[in-house]
C-alpha cells in the first residue's frame, strides 16, 4: 500500500478517577495518537507508553522523538504490503517496541479496511465477543475498593484484578475473599516483590487466585521459575515477555503458567500473534492486557483478544470506565454478562471522533520519508 502521509499527534485526557499501582499515581495520559493515510483510507494508532519510564524503558516524549525522527521516515518511504512486513522495515532500530506498535496496528488497521475485512478477522480472530475483567488499582482504603469490586461487579465483569503491593495485598484479599467467596479474582504486582518474600507470596494461595502477575522484578524468568515452584498460585507474566523468544524460554523455565499480551509492550499485532501462537501450542493461556488506553487503543485490544487461545477475562474494559468523553464512537460497552461485541465491520469498527482528537491536541507533526543510507 502506497503511504500518503503520517499525522502524529499527542493528546491530554484526564481519567475519571487517579489508578494507582506500585510505580505511582495516573491522573491524566498523554497519549501520542499515528494517524496513517493510503490510497483515500485512515489507519489509526496509539502509543501505550507511559508518561515516564517507569512500565518500561519508553516513555510518552521518547516514543515522540523515535517517532518522528527515526520510524516515521522508514515508513513512509516504504508501500508495505501488509503490517506483517513493518518489523523488518524497522529492524534498524533496536527496542522501541511501544513506538513500533503504534505505527504498525494503524498499518493493520489500514489493509482491514482494504480488503473490505474487520481487524479481527484479519488477524486470525474466531470470537464474537470477548470476557471482560476489570483492574482496580490501590485504593484510598479497602472500604473503598470494596465498594469499587460492588460497583464493578453489578456491571457484569468477570475477573477482578487487584494491585497489589507490600503492605496493600494479605488484608485485602482476605477483605475481598470473605465479602464473595466465588468471584474470580486475581492480583498484580508490577514487580514490587523480591525472592525474600516468597513465604509472603506463598500465602497468596489461600486466596484461590487465578493467577498472580509479575511478582518479581521486570526483567526476570528465572527466579520467578523459582518462585512458581513453591506456589500454587499460577503466576502470569507480563513485563517479562518482550517477545515469541521470551514467551517460549519463560514457558520452557516453568517460569509462568499463564502469559499477559500487550500490544504495545511487544511491538505490535505482528509479534503479539507469534507469542499467542507459541503459548497455544505448549497450553499456556493467554490474555489480553490494558495500559490505560483510549478508544483507538482499546478496538486494538478487542481485536486482538478475539483470537482462539485468549481464553481468559482480559483488562478490556468499557471506555466510561476511564474517560468522561472517549474518541471514538460508538464508546466501547460491555454487557451485563460482562462481555464486548467484536465489530464485524471493516477496520476498527468504531469510527474517530476527529473533530473531539483535533480539540484534544496540544502538538501536532507530519512525517515525512527520508533515504535510508
Amino acid at each position: 500500500m502506497r503511504i500518503d502521509g503520517i499525522i502524529l499527534r499527542e493528546l491530554h485526557l484526564p481519567l475519571v478517577r487517579p489508578f494507582e499501582t506500585s510505580f505511582g499515581v495516573t491522573r491524566e495520559r498523554r497519549i501520542l495518537l499515528a494517524e496513517i493515510k493510503s490510497e483515500g483510507l485512515t489507519g489509526w494508532g496509539e502509543c501505550t507508553a507511559g508518561e515516564r519510564p517507569f512500565f518500561s524503558g519508553e516513555s510518552t516524549d521518547s516514543a515522540w522523538q523515535v517517532i518522528v525522527n527515526e520510524l516515521g521516515p522508514m515508513l513512509a518511504a516504504e508501500s508495505p504490503e501488509h503490517g506483517g512486513k513493518c518489523p523488518r522495515i524497522f529492524r534498524q532500530v533496536r527496542g522501541n517496541r511501544m513506538a513500533k506498535a503504534t505505527l504498525e496496528n494503524a498499518i493493520w488497521d489500514l489493509e482491514a479496511q482494504r480488503e473490505g475485512v474487520s481487524l479481527s478477522r484479519l488477524l486470525g480472530g474466531v470470537r464474537d465477543t470477548i470476557p471482560c475483567g476489570v483492574s482496580l488499582g490501590i485504593q484510598p482504603s479497602i472500604s473503598e475498593l470494596l465498594d469499587l469490586i460492588e460497583k464493578e461487579l453489578a456491571a457484569g465483569y468477570q475477573r477482578i484484578k487487584l494491585k497489589c503491593k507490600p503492605g496493600w495485598d494479605i488484608e485485602v484479599f482476605e477483605r475481598v475473599r470473605n465479602r464473595w467467596p466465588g468471584i474470580t479474582l486475581s492480583c498484580d504486582a508490577n514487580s514490587a516483590y523480591r525472592l525474600r518474600d516468597t513465604d509472603h507470596l506463598a500465602a497468596f494461595d489461600a486466596f484461590d487466585l487465578l493467577m498472580i502477575e509479575q511478582p518479581l522484578w521486570h526483567d526476570d524468568f528465572y527466579y520467578h521459575s523459582m518462585l512458581q515452584k513453591r506456589l500454587e498460585t499460577p503466576i502470569c507474566l507480563d513485563e517479562s515477555i518482550h517477545n515469541r523468544r521470551d514467551a517460549l524460554a519463560a514457558i520452557e523455565m516453568e517460569s509462568c503458567k499463564v502469559i499477559n499480551v500487550k500490544l504495545g509492550r511487544v511491538g505490535g499485532f505482528s509479534e503479539a500473534i507469534a507469542v499467542h501462537n507459541a503459548a497455544q501450542e505448549r497450553g499456556i493461556p493467554v490474555w489480553c492486557g490494558g495500559m490505560l488506553e483510549s478508544g483507538i487503543g482499546r478496538s486494538h485490544n478487542i481485536a486482538l483478544s478475539s483470537l482462539e487461545n485468549f481464553t481468559l477475562p482480559g483488562d478490556v474494559s468499557a471506555s466510561a470506565r476511564y474517560w468522561e468523553e472517549d474518541i471514538i464512537e460508538p464508546e466501547v460497552t460491555v454487557s451485563p454478562a460482562g462481555e464486548i461485541a467484536i465489530p464485524d465491520t471493516p477496520g476498527r469498527g468504531y469510527e474517530v471522533r476527529t473533530d473531539l482528537v483535533e480539540r484534544l491536541t496540544v502538538r501536532k507533526e507530519t512525517i515525512r520519508a527520508f533515504a535510508l543510507v
